[in-house]
């Protein structure tokens, strides 16, 4: 069982020294409850890499079209929004765990070489993973690049007060999408910055190389300093109830009024219709922008996982706790781990049945998306707790700890 490694991908092994406090009961069941939240959403991770995996030739757009997606692709596509604003909410609260036990110095040192070299791991081996192509002419700058680009700004932020950090993630984070009307194009001397802050596009490197800006990262660095500077709720010897209660709270007030700012329809994110069918006006309401994240996009995914983290915790001697924690005490291993299965089981079936949708193999079903996830489960979940106990017995093994 993994009730150290609250840090997960991010952090090198901070939780055994948050259990040396007055009550270690209290710190490995808050830490078990983050750990089991963030292998929750990797599980819905996979179900959005088989659905890329499979559906090439039907990749969903981004927004979601509402008149013409397939419901159950929509509903499948829907599971995975909830990934990137958790990861990056529990990056920033385990940035503060992990000042529990070291200077901020030492923080932001560690935020500021994590965050490079997750850089590096999304312009070399994940992106290698998608491609398999090297040298690559495309760089993606996908959510790796956009947690270590948050981390490295993080460095500097959290030498802010607590107060000064809530009122600039709160400002970024609702106040971004007013920046949406500017768009610049490619001869504008800012467009690369203005391309990587807020603005999707395509950058061009020179050498017949692009980079593509998949996730803007202004709105991520808004949340990863509320994530931040929620931590004090986590502190060693605070009341497990009350935190419950504060993240049922958070959670559901976001929840709530994301579906009274969505029904207004006049700020968050492009407005949702009246379609033809109940089920495609529903579509409408929820077909939200996640590149960059909207107002309306951040809240009830952020939302989620705070009444999930609550939940988690309430109920951490729950069977399914301990599993889902040891797939959150090493998640970057994970998520190395199934992009290279995933792309070798492709790439396999290529070779096998060569092209069956134009260029590529595809699936004619999103039920045979479902029957790919539930049969990697247990071949990805092995190695990864394997991986997970090696950190946790060799700790002098340094290099361990960026895994």
């Amino acid at each position: 069982m993994v009730t150290g490694n609250t840090t997960g991908t991010y952090w090198p092994q901070a939780a055994p020294r948050a259990q040396t406090a007055a009550n270690p009961a209290v710190a490995r069941t808050r830490l078990i409850a983050i750990d089991a939240l963030r292998g929750l959403v990797m599980l819905f991770m996979l179900v959005d890499h088989v659905r890329e995996t499979w559906f090439l030739h039907m990749q969903v757009s981004d927004p979601v079209d509402a008149n013409t997606a397939d419901p159950a692709l929509f509903f499948t596509r829907l599971i995975s929004t909830f990934c990137a604003p958790v990861f990056v909410a529990l990056t920033g609260l385990s940035a503060w765990l992990y000042g529990q036990s070291h200077s901020k110095a030492e923080v932001s040192s560690f935020l500021l070489k994590r965050g490079l070299f997750l850089i590096f791991l999304e312009l070399t081996f994940v992106g290698f993973a998608w491609t398999a192509k090297f040298p690559p002419s495309t760089f993606w700058l996908q959510v790796i690049w956009a947690i270590g680009i948050c981390m490295v700004t993080l460095s500097a932020l959290i030498y802010l007060p607590r107060k000064a950090q809530i009122a600039l993630g709160l400002l970024i984070v609702c106040g971004h999408n007013l920046l949406d009307g500017i768009v610049l194009t490619p001869a504008s001397p800012a467009f690369p910055i203005w391309a990587i802050l807020h603005q999707r596009a395509i950058i061009d490197l020179g050498g017949g190389m692009i980079a593509k800006t998949t996730y803007p990262i202004l709105p991520w660095i808004g949340v990863i300093l509320l994530g931040y500077a929620t931590g004090p709720w986590f502190a060693r010897g605070s009341d497990s109830e009350t935190r419950i209660r504060r993240l049922a709270m958070l959670g559901a007030g976001l929840i709530i009024g994301f579906v009274l700012i969505r029904f207004a329809n006049v700020y968050g994110d492009k407005p949702w219709f009246h379609a033809e069918t109940p089920l495609r006006t529903v579509m409408s309401f929820l077909a939200l922008t996640k590149y960059p994240p909207s107002l309306l996009f951040l809240m009830p995914t952020i939302g989620f996982g705070a009444l999930m983290l609550a939940l988690f915790e309430k109920f951490q001697d729950s069977r399914a706790m301990p599993m889902l924690a040891m797939l959150g005490g090493a998640p970057m291993f994970y998520y190395l781990l199934h992009l290279y299965v995933l792309k070798a089981l492709y790439l396999i079936a290529l070779a096998i049945y060569g092209p069956t949708k134009g260029t590529v193999f595809g699936v004619d079903n999103v039920s045979t998306v479902w029957i790919w996830v539930a049969i990697l489960i247990v071949p990805l979940y092995l190695p990864t707790r394997w991986f997970a106990g090696v950190k946790q017995r060799r700790k002098d093994i340094w290099w361990l700890k960026y895994l």
